[in-house]
């Protein structure tokens, strides 16, 4: 029979987390071993108390959410990854290229926040991506602009020659605010070799990230879960995150993306609800030191987010309109979420909902 022990107000099935939960309470830093336990426990009851503890401690009982727009340029990509049903090579069905128009028709004066990533494309030069983010800000002034991975960053200095600093210093004159997360996968040489062995790997995306913040441009940050990663390179992961935000608070939030079996199938299937709440929590308490955590309703459908909501997140992202790269993977989840219906998931959950913008600024709360 199982014994149970009660520790400030949280009932243990696993008592090995109770260490971990006095840690947590003293505002202590867990450590690698520690965050491995975490993802090992079956406590899953207990292991969502902890992180919601952390979560009401940083934003109370608000979840936030945005009016956004997702706009994929071109899937055209000159990689091959071997997690990605996205990308396409010139000529293949399927592959697309979007006009300037076919760009502002995805825009409107709702939207608070458009979120830009696309495929590494053999020929547009940079000046094409930059003439994108100009087109969207001087359309639609009042959007801020989220645009571009570090992979894609890397990308650009390789292909046309251009620094870093370069790069990003003309983009944010162009009207780019911030930065998506996309791009890190898992900071894992073992798995980048296997899996992406032409993309950056994490010291360069950790490096394209530092700088961008001293440049005052915010980011996000994310993780790939759910295929051939080990559960310590997941924690790892977190750990070379949450030294980078020590050194540059330059972090907004942190998502986790669940795989998508997709056609490319490198697992039989998708992970489970249990563990992308695991993953929702244990980001929550490995990551002390980020304002937010996403439940991103895309990937893990809106249910499951909506219960990530008591499991560490605080965040639930948008209502995303026109998203391809996820869903070119064959994710479950519809393609567009009104407004009224994140607040009633939102609600549901049992938390205040919150429209942001970009940047964390609130723009309005729904108190009832």
């Amino acid at each position: 029979m199982t014994q149970l022990h009660v520790a400030n107000d949280i009932l243990f099935m696993d008592r090995s987390l109770v260490p971990i939960w006095e840690k947590v309470q003293e505002g202590e830093r867990l450590t690698l071993g520690e965050g491995v336990r975490l993802l090992e426990t079956t406590d899953i009851a207990a292991l969502g108390k902890m992180a919601d503890h952390v979560k009401r401690q940083k934003s109370g009982d608000k979840a936030y959410f945005v009016i956004n727009r997702h706009i994929n340029p071109t899937n055209i990509c000159v990689l091959s990854c071997s997690f990605c049903d996205y990308a396409k090579k010139t000529g293949d069905e399927g592959a697309y290229e979007m006009t300037d128009e076919d760009i502002l028709a995805l825009v409107n004066d709702e939207i608070r926040e458009v979120h830009i990533v696309g495929g590494h494309h053999p020929s547009w030069p940079f000046e094409r991506y930059e003439s994108i983010v100009r087109l969207i800000h001087d359309a639609y002034p009042h959007v801020q602009i989220k645009a571009f991975t570090a992979s894609e960053i890397d990308y650009f200095n390789k292909r046309w020659k251009i620094s870093d600093e370069e790069i990003l210093t003309r983009l944010k004159a162009a009207g780019m605010q911030s930065m998506p997360g996309g791009g890190a996968e898992v900071f894992s040489p073992r798995v980048k070799k296997a899996l992406f062995p032409g993309k950056a790997g994490h010291e360069r995306w950790l490096g394209i990230h530092r700088l961008a913040h001293s440049l005052g441009i915010r980011s996000n940050a994310t993780l790939l879960y759910g295929h051939i990663e080990t559960l310590e390179e997941r924690i790892q992961h977190m750990i070379y995150l949450r030294e980078l935000q020590d050194e540059t608070e330059g972090f907004l939030t942190f998502i986790p993306l669940e795989y998508q079996v997709g056609d490319t199938k490198l697992v039989p299937r998708h992970a489970s609800a249990i563990e992308d709440l695991r993953m929702l929590a244990v980001s929550r308490l490995m990551l002390d030191n980020f304002p937010h955590i996403k439940a991103y309703w895309i990937m893990i459908m809106e249910e499951t987010a909506a219960i990530g909501l008591n499991f560490g997140a605080d965040d639930i992202d948008g209502t995303i309109g026109e998203e391809r790269i996820a869903h070119a993977a064959k994710a479950a989840s519809p393609i567009g979420v009104a407004r009224e219906r994140i607040v009633r998931l939102i609600q549901d959950a049992r938390r205040i909902p919150v429209e942001r913008d970009a940047l964390y600024n609130e723009v309005r709360v729904y108190e009832h």
